[in-house]
């Protein structure tokens, strides 16, 4: 089968499309035919093997030669064990718990890892969907329901993670204030969001706004900034940013609980980071909304599989708005 391959950590220059052995699932799991993947912030951390933890399970070589978490496609076959599926079925869902491999024309994956593909939707909108909009889900749904008239800040909002995140929180009745360069203000608007914020003219934190919640893809502002914008009993959530500021996040945060507790100050904010996980029960329960057209995965560009490099350098640029898909041939 025609994949993306890499051997070791560097830029897109080392992803190699290349003829490898086609997968055999075993009893637990199944085959995909891929119809079309997407591409995440992790595959690029992979890919460059930065930050360091990106290395766990391959020090000097990438553990995973095929990139790709994000798949929709149909099953070819079936293990043994696998009741849940069978061969034809429609599928979609986030892979990064069962070796990656979506860059491909085939994949196997644990049999329960998927959930079925909305039938509404291509198989290029079903793959544009499950690590952001799963992420953008949890965020949202951190402290629970969302209720009506919440306020939310979508700061990196334009990107996978935030045109989820604003429509989701629209559909509940929130209001949402989303923060992006320049050339994105206009498509956030278009999105539902009810006000926008050109983050290289203008200082969030210097508004006299408060929120309710703060969900931060790019972490570039120091913490007590998000802290002082969030209103008493506020949630600031990081889905993503760089390995010094999700540190600060660790060593800090803390640091504002105790004073508090110390002080007699109790705020009620809290600060803390959304750990990513595969959860193909939150796609089933976005099936609806998927279904009806109220949410939709926003493509930007799509590229076919032998020009995933060309894909990556344009992920690189943060230019995109919304996703960027792979189509794999039929």
């Amino acid at each position: 089968m025609k994949a993306i391959v890499y051997h070791k950590y560097g830029s897109p220059a080392d992803l190699h499309y290349a003829e490898i052995p086609c997968p055999v699932p075993d009893e637990k799991e199944i085959l995909v035919k891929v119809r079309a993947a997407s591409i995440n912030s992790w595959d690029l951390d992979l890919l460059r093997g930065k930050p360091f933890l990106a290395r766990l399970g391959g020090i000097f070589k990438p553990r995973y030669q095929v990139l790709g978490a994000d798949i929709a496609g149909t099953v070819e076959a079936v293990g043994r064990e696998v009741t849940d599926w069978k061969v034809g079925d429609a599928v979609y869902g986030d892979i990064s718990e069962s070796g990656w491999g979506g860059f491909a024309e085939y994949v196997k994956v644990k049999a329960n890892a998927l959930a079925p593909k909305p039938h509404n939707i291509s198989f290029e909108e079903a793959a544009a969907i499950p690590q952001a909009a799963v992420l953008a889900w949890s965020g949202l749904h951190i402290s629970g329901a969302i209720p009506n008239g919440l306020s939310i800040l979508l700061i990196g909002a334009g990107g996978g993670v935030g045109t989820f995140g604003i429509q989701i929180a629209k559909h509940f009745g929130a209001t949402v204030t989303a923060i992006d360069r320049p050339e994105k203000l206009d498509f956030m608007r278009a999105l539902g969001a009810d006000k926008v914020i050109d983050y290289t003219e203008e200082d969030f934190s210097r508004r006299d706004l408060r929120y309710d919640l703060i969900l931060d893809v790019v972490s570039y502002r120091p913490l007590s900034e998000y802290r002082n914008a969030l209103k008493a009993n506020g949630r600031y959530v990081v889905i993503g940013g760089s390995t010094p500021a999700i540190l600060r996040l660790f060593f800090i945060a803390p640091l504002y609980t105790l004073y508090e507790r110390i002080s007699g100050q109790q705020s009620g904010k809290k600060m803390q980071l959304l750990f990513h996980r595969p959860d193909p029960e939150i796609l089933q329960e976005m099936s609806g909304i998927l279904n009806n057209g109220i949410i939709k995965a926003m493509i930007d560009r799509t590229y076919p599989l032998p020009e995933v490099p060309e894909a990556m350098n344009y992920f690189m640029q943060g230019k995109v708005k919304g996703k960027i898909v792979i189509k794999i041939p039929e």
